[in-house]
């Protein structure tokens, strides 16, 4: 015996297929809000295109390098740091170093909870982010921090990886923009020079620099990254 399907019921079956498979990818899909998180956490202010505040952030010590400058203690990186780890990383010490704990202890929280915690009176961020901004700078906190110590030696501050696929992954990825040499743009250091903080490197690398067109690639496996920053290693500093 033959069945005829129905052509309506077959197109509302296929139809609430779809939707059942692409709601769920698209909801998925939080590694662009991280990625751009990531940029909010090193400069703000650079991203959303405006000035940063004229008074020095209340959390910042008084007693710290850049006390008397909002430009730079009200980036988020200047206290917890590029490893995300503050006192208990790569700023434990030297002229960044403020004896404030990082980031990483908010590891898996709720972003309602970080969006708490940024916006308090203490940390002073409410009405200087609009409310995307803040559930991506969230995001990144609450779910995009890397365990860099995976990626980079944290005593001789050298990358993990493999320089051979690196070249490739650079030559392909970051070479149009940056020169084979790495020596471009020309109002940038070159990036064997920018070897000796790794971690600002990665985090660079993972995330995008602030108001720039430079891709993200931290939906790739961070293993390359850190293949790139081997082969960094090899270029020139001048």
């Amino acid at each position: 015996m033959n069945i005829k399907p129905n052509s309506k019921l077959w197109a509302i079956a296929i139809g609430a297929f779809v939707l059942g498979l692409s709601g769920p990818i698209q909801a998925a899909e939080i590694q662009s809000s991280i990625a751009r998180g990531g940029t909010l956490y090193d400069k703000w202010f650079k991203v959303l295109d405006t000035d940063a505040p004229e008074k020095s952030n209340s959390l910042y010590p008084a007693d710290k390098k850049y006390a008397d400058k909002p430009g730079a203690n009200w980036r988020c990186k200047e206290c917890h740091g590029w490893d995300y780890q503050g006192v208990n990383g790569a700023y434990s010490s030297g002229k960044h170093s403020t004896g404030i704990v990082g980031i990483n202890g908010a590891s898996g929280q709720s972003a309602d909870a970080i969006i708490a915690t940024v916006t308090d009176e203490a940390h002073g961020y409410a009405g200087l982010l609009a409310d995307q901004d803040l559930t991506d700078l969230a995001n990144f906190v609450g779910q995009g921090q890397v365990d860099m110590d995976k990626y980079i030696d944290r005593a001789s501050k050298a990358p993990k990886g493999d320089a051979v696929k690196g070249e490739a992954y650079f030559n392909t990825i970051c070479a149009k923009c940056h020169g084979f040499d790495g020596k471009l743009p020309d109002d940038m250091k070159p990036f064997g020079k920018q070897m000796g903080n790794p971690w600002e490197v990665m985090h660079k690398i993972l995330n995008g620099q602030p108001g720039e067109d430079m891709p993200a690639l931290r939906a790739l496996d961070h293993q390359i990254t850190a293949d790139i920053m081997s082969y960094m290693v090899s270029l020139p500093e001048e």
